[in-house]
């Protein structure tokens, strides 16, 4: 298996290890963190301005601890969502429909039995997965995927069911929630999905793309382009802030998103975040709270991908939240994580994103709230990452969409 190594020295040095081959000094003299240039440097897409300071193109940082990653397999079959097993393996699930135990070591299991089907045209398919907090007692697992819903076309889904003691098949599985409406396309269906610190579950859904279904992320009487906060049961968590309204569905934590891939909680203040894909540009990262609107698709930093403006062509409106960052060229940002662990010190408390389009895992810094610096990883081996998650032992892992499962962790 191949291993990448990154060592902080006088001269910083990015090693590939392969079949013998030697080390080669590919970097410049490092600079200090305070005055690396912004990573991105392609032109964007628009000449539209950030709200504030520091919202896009914030300063870069590079990372100083000596640290290594592995490529644990390349076998896997366009896996989209990766959770932690408590024994230190991981539980993956693949586009196509198969959920599969992968060990510590790469070692890849067969396929695991009782999934419902899924649609899986264009975007669709098996995508996020979680383990319930007392997944070590109860073996309960939850995880979102495309439903076929007959002529009415296809959904998000969420279902639930328990991992047999073998980890062979799911046991008395059942669709708890449906985003709906229905639509007969193949784009936008979110679906990440993750437990909140009340036991509830926090779901993010697209709002399918196409021009007659955006409305609808601003609709409150839909399930689509909205962060959803629901019980085991699939029913509306209590407190959510719009219970009891006849007018909005109780489920909605907040609304106004375009397609959310990417959810993680702030392992200090406990904030809920999200990423999301803008079109041409405008991909955003969002600190969620409950009942805001964060403005899609009124407002927006990207424009269509055909280059045409979209809608009023707005990017500020009262009422509608601002993105705490922005991507312009895109990240197209999927899975991501907060770094708790403590191999690495210097990560704590640092996001991870993995970016399909950006090919690349964006680390970012974040401190009251704002970005303060940006590092890209793993950019040379240009795979689509797809899913970044904290394994047991404090090691960032992460997979991608041709298939493998990557280990990093301190040297």
């Amino acid at each position: 298996m191949k291993r990448l190594i990154w060592t902080a020295m006088p001269v910083a040095v990015w090693a590939v290890f392969s079949c013998g081959t030697k080390p080669e000094d590919t970097h410049s003299e490092a600079k200090p963190d305070s005055t690396l240039a912004p990573v991105e440097t392609r032109d964007a897409n628009t000449d539209y301005k950030p709200a504030f300071e520091g919202q896009t193109r914030i300063a870069g940082v590079k990372t100083a601890t000596p640290f290594e990653v592995t490529v644990l397999t390349n076998d896997l079959k366009n896996p989209w969502g990766i959770t932690a097993l408590p024994d230190g393996g991981f539980l993956v699930n693949e586009k196509g429909g198969t959920m599969r135990i992968v060990g510590s070591d790469g070692s890849i299991g067969e396929p695991i039995a009782g999934v419902p089907a899924v649609d899986t045209q264009g975007q669709g398919g098996l995508l996020g997965i979680t383990l319930d907090p007392s997944f070590s007692e109860n073996r309960m697992v939850y995880w979102v995927f495309s439903e076929k819903q007959g002529s009415k076309g296809n959904l998000t889904a969420v279902a639930k069911g328990k991992l047999s003691d073998d980890g062979k098949k799911l046991e008395g599985v059942a669709v708890i929630y449906k985003a709906t409406p229905a639509y007969n396309g193949k784009l936008h269906y979110g679906g990440r999905i993750l437990f909140d610190k009340s036991g509830n579950l926090i779901v993010s859904t697209g709002e399918r793309s196409d021009l007659e279904t955006r409305p609808q992320a601003q609709d409150l009487n839909s399930g689509l382009g909205k962060v959803l906060r629901i019980t085991t049961d699939g029913k509306p968590a209590s407190g959510n802030p719009f219970e009891g309204r006849s007018d909005a569905r109780a489920e909605i934590y907040s609304y106004g998103h375009r397609n959310v891939q990417s959810l993680a909680f702030h392992p200090v203040s406990g904030d809920l975040w999200e990423a999301e894909f803008g079109p041409r540009g405008g991909d955003e990262l969002n600190r969620i709270e409950a009942g805001k609107n964060y403005g899609w698709p009124i407002i927006t930093y990207g424009i269509e991908y055909k280059g045409a403006k979209v809608g009023d062509s707005i990017q500020v409106k009262a009422g509608m939240e601002q993105p705490v960052y922005y991507w312009d060229p895109v990240l197209s940002p999927s899975g991501m994580t907060f770094y708790s662990g403590n191999n690495i010190p210097e990560w704590k408390n640092n996001l991870f994103i993995g970016g399909l389009s950006g090919s690349h895992i964006a680390r970012l810094v974040i401190e009251n709230n704002r970005v303060t610096g940006e590092e890209r990883l793993l950019a040379e081996e240009k795979q689509r990452f797809r899913d970044v998650t904290e394994g047991k032992d404090g090691a960032l892992y992460a997979v991608t969409d041709g298939g493998r499962l990557y280990k990093i962790d301190k040297k």
